[in-house]
């Protein structure tokens, strides 16, 4: 499997849960860090920490490895870290405060209906 599947698996995964606000970043040569980024977010703690299990499972169960999980106990801002593919689950207050996608502005968006399409 290549990036591209991972990048469905996991913004599917999000959507499922009812993840808000889902924004794919293309950072293929903008990060070395990863090709995508998944930004969404969940009204609560409990929210945001199924959004992250769901995307954590979904993308085990196709093989694929995570490599980091970091904030799943405080479910404020959850960092699932799946090697092409980078997922940031934040607590909606959160998501407004640090305004990520701000950060990586120059980043392309891909349209998540294409995704989920």
């Amino acid at each position: 499997m290549n990036s591209r599947q991972l990048l469905d698996i996991t913004v599917r995964a999000a959507d499922e849960k009812n993840a808000q606000q889902i924004k794919t970043l293309n950072m293929e040569g903008i990060s070395s860090i990863a090709d995508y980024f998944v930004i969404c977010h969940g009204n609560s703690e409990t929210q945001v920490e199924a959004i992250a299990r769901e995307i954590k499972n979904k993308a085990s169960e196709a093989g694929f490895d995570v490599k980091r999980l970091e904030g799943l106990k405080e479910a404020r801002w959850v960092l699932i870290d799946l090697d092409d593919v980078v997922v940031h689950v934040f607590h909606k207050e959160d998501r407004d405060y640090y305004q990520l996608e701000k950060l990586w502005g120059d980043a392309p968006i891909i349209d998540t209906e294409e995704v989920l399409g």
